[in-house]
């Protein structure tokens, strides 16, 4: 059984069909690539699995688990998280409150409990601390935990918002061009945090990037789209040397 099943997604904004009958599938412990230039639908199916927005027709299971109407906060607690292509980070907040932020989505306290500081308050921000710093640890940012995250260059708060989303312990983890403004000595690091992430700590992933060493390097299986639709899907070799996906990204001439 597929971790994440999409089947036949199809989604349209106006005039404008965005995804039309569109499938791919995330087993457990894979990397699944989801590439296209630009305005294919990559985000927009991102956006209908995170919930973001809802799809017209066709299926979405977790854990063959429909999700629609499944609001963004409940697919979190299943066992999704995201990053996304412009960064969301809270600028004046520490890269550690950052992190601590995924907790809340578990913890079972409210705002009365805080004011009052009550036990088992007191219990679960502790515990939301030990797991974000245990985080950071593994993504080798721990040094930085007391920084806000606006002071910090782009490609670390990459890493921090890569933090707060497995700060969640997700089954799934959706990628949103984790490599937008990295050199390639990060490209290359942050390949290396992704396969540690999927190792060590159960994670597949969904991935979206333009770039391609990124993609190559790590995922398992591909998807491509052009224009709202599949137009291949394969391991990376065989993507990488297929004349449809050439074209589509090339143009014809090439």
């Amino acid at each position: 059984m597929p971790l994440l099943d999409v089947r036949g997604v199809g989604k349209r904004f106006g005039g404008v069909q965005a995804l039309q009958d569109v499938s791919t599938v995330v087993h457990r412990g894979e990397i699944v690539g989801l590439i296209g230039p630009n305005g294919a639908g990559k985000t927009t199916l991102f956006n209908c699995i995170s919930g973001v927005e809802s799809p017209d027709s066709g299926r979405i299971a977790f854990e063959d688990r429909d999700l629609l109407g499944m609001p963004p906060h409940r697919r979190a607690r299943l066992g999704i998280a995201r990053t996304f292509q412009n960064l969301q980070l809270f600028g004046s907040m520490t890269v550690l409150e950052n992190c601590m932020v995924s907790y809340d989505a578990f913890a079972h306290r409210g705002m009365l409990a805080d004011a009052l500081k009550l036990p088992w308050a007191r219990f679960e921000e502790h515990r939301a601390r030990e797991r974000a710093l245990a985080t950071l640890h593994f993504l080798d940012i721990e040094e930085f935990a007391d920084l806000r995250a606006q002071d910090l260059p782009t490609g670390m708060q990459r890493r921090v918002e890569l933090a707060r989303a497995l700060c969640l312990r997700p089954s799934l983890l959706l990628l949103d061009e984790p490599a937008a403004g990295l050199d390639a000595d990060e490209t290359i690091e942050l390949a290396g945090f992704l396969r540690k992430a999927r190792e060590r700590l159960d994670v597949s992933m969904l991935l979206v990037d333009h770039d391609m060493s990124l993609v190559m390097r790590v995922c398992d299986h591909i998807t491509v789209l052009d224009f709202g639709r599949v137009i291949a899907a394969g391991d990376p070799p065989a993507i990488r040397s297929d004349p449809v996906v050439i074209t589509a990204y090339l143009g014809e001439a090439a």
